[in-house]
């Protein structure tokens, strides 16, 4: 039979799926358990392998002899990377392939940001999974303004839309949802707080958005922070400058009962000067949970096997915090990538007794035990992940999320 013939057959026999005759670019392979309980982000360099044009591409998962297209996102920021979800299968091996493809619809773009009001929202179709503030929030009337804040995450939503943090709390007004400030601080030899505002030494802002993302695969934006130091006779400078990217990427499509989201941190001097982030028992990214956790109805577990009266102090590749919310149950898990400063990271966790009800507050604070020193003209980055659930997520799971964060499955270019 002529070429023509044969790639007619073979689309009428797998009608539905893609045409078997698109030029092929590359193939590779993926090894995994074929036990996976969740997605994992997954990428390539992709100017490694062509330099054809993004509306140029297919991906195609081969599964059985069938040839599946898979949703992708090209990332541009000094170079082109393609990011796809690998979504729990039965293989062992997974066979992947880009091919060159006519240009023409794009895939369904279900993640997407809106920015209205002072605050950019990270949605999947109708559901809102994160909110960030990019302009001044103050506390409530008759609280000292020096409480205000920019630059912060609340609310953070779990799959089903329940609350998963809080601001304006009346025990600690300085606790802004998820936030990354800095407690005991040298710079300029003045001792700077950037958490306890109240304290008037200094604050973080937010700057400006470096990027905002939408696709397919993955959606969220960086954002600029400066942390500033109020000096005497009220003058201010900018102390560090901040550059916080987050990133939501798409839910499982055959189970939407949880989400992963990426921050990563990236930490520079904002002039000639060093900065000294001093020892202390808390500081970096926090987080203040919801007001209806208490000790009795959430639970707090570490990847050292720590339960909430031993993990303050403690260090650990990730930590755990679930509870009831509402009528229903979910949470949230924090994860630390083993490049971080102090890995494995000290952690902060509020004790049983908090405000003689148990509430619940989480930091890793990789200075909370060294101090670490940031000198002009060096960056420094602190990556997390946060796996955000419906119901109970078992250790033995969290611990599966942690291991495809920090050592994601092998990709073998065949």
């Amino acid at each position: 039979m002529t070429k023509k013939i044969l790639c007619l057959l073979a689309f009428i026999t797998l009608a539905g799926s893609a045409p078997l005759c698109a030029q092929r670019i590359s193939s590779w392979q993926v090894k995994t358990s074929g036990k996976e309980a969740f997605s994992i982000p997954m990428s390539i360099d992709l100017d490694a392998v062509t330099f054809e044009a993004d509306s140029s591409l297919q991906l195609l998962e081969t599964t059985g002899g069938r040839k599946t297209p898979v949703p992708f996102q090209i990332e541009t920021n000094g170079g082109r990377r393609l990011y796809w979800m690998l979504e729990p299968g039965k293989q062992t091996t997974r066979s992947f392939e880009l091919a060159k493809a006519r240009p023409g619809g794009s895939a369904v773009n279900n993640m997407q940001t809106r920015l209205d009001a002072g605050a950019l929202t990270v949605q999947y179709g109708s559901k809102n999974l994160l909110q960030y503030h990019s302009e001044t929030v103050y506390p409530p009337k008759g609280i000292d303004t020096a409480y205000k804040r920019s630059g912060f995450i609340h609310p953070l939503w779990t799959p089903n839309g329940e609350e998963l943090t809080r601001i304006n709390a009346p025990d600690h007004y300085h606790h802004w949802g998820m936030w990354n400030p800095w407690t005991h601080v040298l710079f300029e030899k003045d001792t700077v707080d950037f958490w306890n505002l109240r304290d008037r030494k200094g604050t973080v802002r937010f700057a400006g958005f470096g990027a905002l993302y939408n696709g397919p695969v993955y959606s969220g934006f960086e954002a600029l922070h400066e942390h500033i130091a109020f000096k005497k006779g009220g003058a201010e400078k900018n102390a560090i400058n901040e550059l916080q990217t987050v990133r939501i990427y798409r839910p499982d499509s055959r189970n939407d009962s949880y989400y992963i989201m990426d921050i990563t941190v990236q930490l520079s001097c904002a002039s000639s000067s060093p900065v000294k982030l001093l020892e202390y028992r808390y500081g970096g990214m926090g987080i203040r949970a919801t007001a209806a956790w208490n000790r009795d109805n959430s639970v707090i577990f570490t990847s050292e096997g720590k339960n909430r009266k031993e993990a303050d102090g403690s260090t650990a590749r990730w930590c755990v915090a679930q509870g009831q919310l509402n009528q229903q149950y979910g949470g949230l898990e924090m994860m630390s990538y083993p490049a971080n400063y102090n890995y494995p990271e000290p952690l902060r966790v509020w004790p049983e007794n908090m405000n003689n009800r148990g509430d619940v507050f989480l930091n890793f604070s990789p200075t909370k035990n060294k101090d670490w020193l940031l000198e002009p003209g060096k960056q420094y980055i602190l990556r997390y992940r946060f796996l955000v659930f419906n119901d109970r997520l078992p250790k033995e799971q969290a611990e599966e999320a942690w291991q495809s964060f920090a050592h994601p499955p092998k990709i073998t270019f065949k």
